[in-house]
């Protein structure tokens, strides 16, 4: 049964446009040497000035390479920007150089102060420095790949449109939505890190002596051994959010309010504190793991399946006001408890994810969203029916010794080749001047892919 947004939508003939989310992609690797050890090369000079390219920069070390890809209206369009950009990044690595294709990073030195923050500037560096004395340098160095989700804008008008007396302005419209698909994606994290963990080992020096876990995870950078702050936030509506992280500011719990580096963030004002009045433009998701699998760290079935959620969440009914806080703490726990499974044990929450994977099926043939749909949600009921064609249960077939070291390599010079292999070498990066969304897709796609219309 559709809530009443949902059967306005539904009515209205515009289903296609809530499946429609503009979709921005943002994918973390860490560069590496062939003997698998961080790299001591500089940032590659020829992709530009880190700090202001916006398209490939760096995170926490100077090490952590990160590609961001413009905003796209489908699927493969995202897909093929950052293979573009990826291919870029690849191409002007010094001889030797990889990217890591884990999101748990290769092995450290044993002294880690050794290691090289990002050359962000001084009050970028300052910060780092600061957080690292809270959270120590492990912490820091998972990479992950990121979702920048923004809602078709005909479907806010059409839901101000139709009812006036439930929003008195559009930011008003935009802000409910995007907590309900906020709370949506958090109530099922624990679901997405069941089906796209890919982070069960951690190399030399990752973990202390003996602080390490017992048993591989199915997600070590899921869990509480993962990424650094363990504040949850507030997600009942976008005040709330924004409360929630001043507080912690105040308190001390967060550095600043750029610390806050939850599984889902709100996005659309540098100034945190004007958010609930310009409106949220987009969800930042920030759950996936890296997926070694694909040379650009994530698959085209997997955004697929994540605007799937997003739609299902919007034409859905979503939580009670009252039972957001509740509901999402219960799935925090849930996800600690997936998280830190063995990779090849059956699910504790089995039952719940093919009941919701049942709804999603149903929901994707009511919308005839077409077989590419029920071909991936066959693929992911499989998957939670056999734990061991997980992705971390996979990964686990190629460790030696506790070490995915020697897969990681195999992977990463093999993705290097197929760069340094392809016909259209791009090489817009090179004069440090920061280049627009149209000059790029420009570059990247001339001759060779022709950008989906939009619907």
């Amino acid at each position: 049964m559709f809530s009443r947004i949902g059967q306005l939508i539904f009515n209205h003939g515009v289903v296609a446009k809530t499946s429609n989310f503009t979709m921005g992609l943002e994918i973390e690797m860490q560069r590496v040497d062939e003997t698998g050890n961080l790299s001591s090369e500089p940032y590659p000079a020829s992709i530009g000035d880190e700090k202001t390219n916006p398209w490939i920069t760096n995170d926490y070390l100077e090490t952590m390479s990160e590609v961001v890809t413009p905003p796209a209206h489908h699927s493969l369009d995202a897909m093929h920007y950052l293979y573009g950009i990826n291919n870029a990044l690849r191409s002007a690595l010094a001889p030797g150089e990889l990217l890591w294709p884990l999101s748990m990073p290769p092995k450290l030195p044993k002294d880690k102060s050794t290691l090289q923050f990002a050359k962000m500037g001084p009050a970028k560096e300052a910060y780092l420095k600061e957080w690292t004395k809270r959270h120590g340098y492990s912490e820091g160095t998972p990479c992950g790949a990121h979702i920048n989700l923004s809602i078709n804008p005909e479907v806010i008008d059409l839901v101000l449109e139709h009812f006036p007396t439930d929003f008195k302005d559009r930011v008003a419209v935009q802000n409910y939505l995007y907590a309900v698909v906020a709370q949506g994606f958090l109530r099922y994290r624990w679901l997405i890190t069941y089906l796209f963990g890919a982070s069960p080992l951690a190399e030399k020096n990752y973990f202390e002596p003996g602080q390490e876990p017992k048993h591989a995870l199915r997600s070590i950078r899921q869990s509480s051994h993962g990424f650094g702050t363990k504040f949850s936030g507030r997600f009942t509506n976008v005040q709330d959010y924004v409360d929630a992280i001043e507080k912690g500011v105040k308190q001390g719990i967060l550095i600043s309010d750029y610390e806050f580096h939850g599984a889902v963030r709100f996005k659309g004002n540098k100034n945190l504190k004007e958010l609930p009045k310009t409106g949220v433009q987009y969800l930042e998701l920030r759950m996936l793991d890296l997926d070694p699998s694909s040379s650009v760290g994530i698959r085209t079935d997997t955004l697929r399946f994540i605007r799937l959620l997003a739609s299902y969440f919007i034409m859905n009914p979503g939580l009670r006001v009252n039972e957001v806080d509740r509901a999402l703490e219960t799935a925090n726990q849930m996800n600690e408890v997936v998280s830190t499974e063995e990779p090849n044990t059956i699910c504790h929450y089995q039952s719940k994810a093919l009941a919701f994977l049942r709804s999603l099926d149903r929901f994707a043939n009511q919308l005839q969203l077409g077989p590419e749909y029920q071909e991936i949600l066959s693929d992911l009921t499989d998957r939670v029916e056999n734990p061991l064609t997980t992705p971390s249960a996979k990964l686990l077939n190629y460790a030696q010794d506790g070490s995915l070291e020697n897969y990681a390599l195999r992977r990463a010079k093999h993705y290097q080749t197929a760069a340094l292999e392809s016909i259209h070498q791009f090489d817009g990066f090179d004069d440090d001047q920061p280049m627009s969304a149209e000059d790029l897709k420009k570059a990247l796609f001339y001759g060779n892919w022709e950008l989906s219309a939009e619907n």
